[in-house]
């Protein structure tokens, strides 16, 4: 299959944030997304956290995944409409990634301050790891220590955005098999995404499943966040006949 030009374009910017990140390491702090709440947050890191991975593996796998699927879905669109979709898919990940992790710092917040502990003098303690004993009376290890990770914890990658790609493929061809590597059995589009979303959503909630085993480190809300905008977008493209309409005709 060809490779199509914002295809190619968005491999060759993220191999570059990749090689240039490893040679830069101070670049991370500037071009990976912090916690909305965390000083080092910077307005500009929900677009670039979308080009900077985490190693070899995560982005050779998001590029292999970029290429094989934003290949059909760019030449079935045009360039503009396929770059404006991908990108909402990569912010639609950082705001349900963002909002999951302020409700999991803020629900815990909340429960120490209905019992006398005031914002101020609990975050900072979290922040560090440093817990009250006192508070496992009213909020678990587990909660405390998310908590603290969320704050301190940046993300990067384009899975989000690769996500979004993933549901508008099942979208469109339902019935295309699909193989992960590690499941050599071919399974059809609109059973595989729906699939792996569940794994990623039980990785969410079970607080960092992984396939491969271990805490996986993975932003599995990201990865939903992603797929959701990206179902929200073909639903509303569908609804207005929008995917008849090439922009760049």
């Amino acid at each position: 299959m060809r490779i199509t030009e914002a295809v190619k374009q968005l491999i060759i910017i993220n191999v570059i944030f990749f090689v240039g990140s490893n040679l830069v390491p101070a670049t991370n702090e500037y071009l990976a997304m912090y916690y909305v709440e965390n000083p080092k947050f910077q307005w500009w890191q929900p677009l670039t956290h979308m080009f900077m991975h985490g190693g070899v593996m995560h982005i050779f796998f998001n590029m292999f995944a970029l290429f094989s699927f934003g290949s059909t879905l760019e030449s079935i669109w045009g360039t503009k409409k396929f770059i404006t979709f991908y990108l909402l898919c990569g912010f639609g990940a950082a705001l349900l990634h963002t909002g999951v992790g302020y409700y999991s710092i803020h629900s815990v917040l909340s429960i120490l301050a209905d019992h006398g502990y005031a914002f101020k003098d609990t975050l900072p303690l979290i922040i560090e790891g440093k817990y009250i004993p006192e508070w496992l009376s009213y909020v678990s290890q587990q909660q405390l220590y998310e908590a603290g990770l969320v704050y301190n914890t940046r993300v990067v990658g384009a899975s989000g955005a690769i996500y979004g790609l993933l549901v508008a493929f099942a979208f469109m061809f339902p019935q295309a098999e699909l193989m992960m590597m590690f499941i050599p059995v071919p399974i059809k589009a609109k059973y595989f995404v729906p699939g792996i979303l569940l794994i990623d959503l039980y990785g969410g909630v079970s607080g960092g499943f992984s396939l491969f085993g271990g805490s996986s480190g993975i932003a599995h809300f990201a990865h939903i966040g992603g797929a959701l905008m990206g179902f929200l977008l073909m639903w509303y493209w569908k609804k207005t006949q929008f995917n008849n309409n090439r922009w760049d005709r």
